[in-house]
């Protein structure tokens, strides 16, 4: 069952569960992927108030009583990932002081999980900071997609799911490349069980992209550990930011006799001359997710495809709101 809500800037749904009232609020990070989202689930997008005084400080206003429901706050912290970050944070607030009965913030990009450790003296662990924010303001739970970290699920103090993009992504592969001599590719020493994996999933070998810097100022030397000539490479990864290791592999791969590379990365952050660095490339094609909402860039690029992950997302937060089983999506 769903109530209509008034008019504004923030959408909100509204979803009755087994007699419990499920709300899924959406900040202005992504709002096409809860639009999404909401046709899923057969849920009308109604309005809320949100927007930003001439200081450009956020203002939050729900328009509908939430006292005692079950409130899905769909929100990615992607560029610009403070404003975005803070929309999400006065959401949950307003929400916390509504007395909704519980909030879970469904972030599918984790923003700021890169610094997720001290990479030297007097370095700020940020993934955690940000992790602090999010329980202090209010937060009952949390669902992302692909942490950059696996540890970044320790960061916080509340129930954390974790969804893998896998599923979405390998059936892509299986649906566009059928029959080809596959290899699944980790651009580097941390994406191995990710790329491994995926290879799983596919039926497909497994190579990784050593990275070696000689010394500062030199570029790096691509060393490849696997076989790869004649193969159809395909360099898996959890974000692409500017795309030069992505695109330095894929360099890498073909002076190695790989007969074909392309790239699935669940983030396309895609920030700078990425898009231009791309079609640059050796790669035939770069598949993303919509995690990110994409630019128009992005949109009219002819090698990048996004996919959806609005049915993962959705499927997840009905299993949240029932207390089903979340892990038995990737079963």
């Amino acid at each position: 069952m769903f109530r209509p809500v008034a008019a504004g800037g923030m959408a909100v749904f509204s979803f009755e569960i087994n007699g419990l009232t499920m709300k899924i609020i959406t900040g202005n990070s992504n709002k096409p992927l809860a639009e999404a989202i909401s046709a899923k689930l057969a849920l009308p997008l109604v309005k809320a108030n949100i927007r930003r005084f001439a200081d450009n400080e956020i203002f939050v206003e729900i328009l509908e009583n939430v006292r005692g429901e079950d409130v899905f706050v769909i929100q990615s912290t992607s560029f610009p990932a403070n404003d975005h970050l803070m929309e999400l944070l006065i959401t949950i607030d307003a929400l916390r002081r509504s007395s909704a009965r519980r909030i879970t913030a469904v972030i599918p990009y984790y923003g700021y999980a890169r610094q997720d450790r001290k990479t030297a003296g007097r370095t700020p662990i940020s993934a955690k900071l940000v992790a602090n924010l999010i329980t202090n303001a209010g937060a009952n739970r949390v669902l992302t997609m692909d942490l950059h970290a696996e540890q970044i699920q320790g960061f916080f103090d509340i129930p954390l799911d974790n969804l893998y993009a896998g599923p979405v992504l390998s059936k892509d592969i299986k649906d566009t490349m059928p029959g080809r001599n596959l290899t699944m590719v980790s651009p580097d020493t941390g994406g191995v069980v990710r790329a491994r994996a995926l290879a799983k999933r596919v039926d497909a070998d497994l190579a990784i992209i050593d990275k070696r810097r000689e010394r500062a100022g030199v570029s790096e030397v691509m060393n490849v550990i696997g076989d790869v000539k004649d193969r159809d490479c395909i360099l898996m990864d959890d974000i692409a930011d500017s795309a030069g290791t992505l695109c330095n592999a894929a360099v890498a791969l073909m002076d190695r006799g790989a007969r074909s590379v392309c790239a699935y990365v669940t983030h396309g952050v895609l920030s700078g001359g990425a898009v231009a660095r791309v079609a640059a490339s050796p790669m035939e094609k770069l598949v993303i997710t919509d995690s990110i909402m994409p630019t128009e860039a992005v949109r009219v690029s002819p090698n990048i495809k996004p996919l959806s992950v609005a049915s993962l997302l959705a499927e997840a937060m009905k299993r949240i709101s029932e207390e089903s089983s979340v892990s038995t999506l990737f079963d």
